[in-house]
């Protein structure tokens, strides 16, 4: 199964809106960090908000992400994590560390802008700050 991965200028939006086998947990993180070197992306959201269960793998999965993209240049964001969720990943040991979350996607497009703002790239997101209006 491929997620689609919309970007907004240089901001990618990522939907999880099913649950994920291994193989796909490892397909989507492939091609996250593939269309983020290739346009080069500042930063990415990724909205779980359609997960009723994130496993450790998949936690796992999330977490890896994050750090293989901040190494790549970009900020993530997970947003839209469902109590029970919460409740079972922190159960598990299994925070995710390596991304910081918000409660929905507007938090989130709003806590990349100024994170992507504090490291100096502001004037880079200038010209699509709108969406963050």
């Amino acid at each position: 199964m491929r997620i689609a991965i919309p970007r907004l200028g240089r901001i990618l939006l990522v939907a999880i809106q099913q649950d994920l086998s291994d193989d796909d947990a490892l397909e989507f993180q492939s091609n996250l960090l593939s269309t983020i070197a290739e346009i080069e992306a500042l930063g990415v959201v990724v909205d779980i908000s359609a997960l009723d269960v994130v496993d450790s793998f998949m936690a796992r999965v999330i977490n890896d992400t994050a750090s293989m993209a901040r190494l790549l240049g970009a900020e993530v964001i997970v947003c839209g994590i469902q109590p029970f969720v919460a409740l079972t990943l922190v159960e598990m040991g299994r925070g995710l560390l390596g991304a910081d979350c918000t409660f929905n996607l507007e938090q989130g497009l709003r806590t990349l802008q100024t994170r992507i703002a504090s490291r100096g790239d502001f004037s880079l997101t200038k010209g699509n700050d709108d969406f963050l209006r």
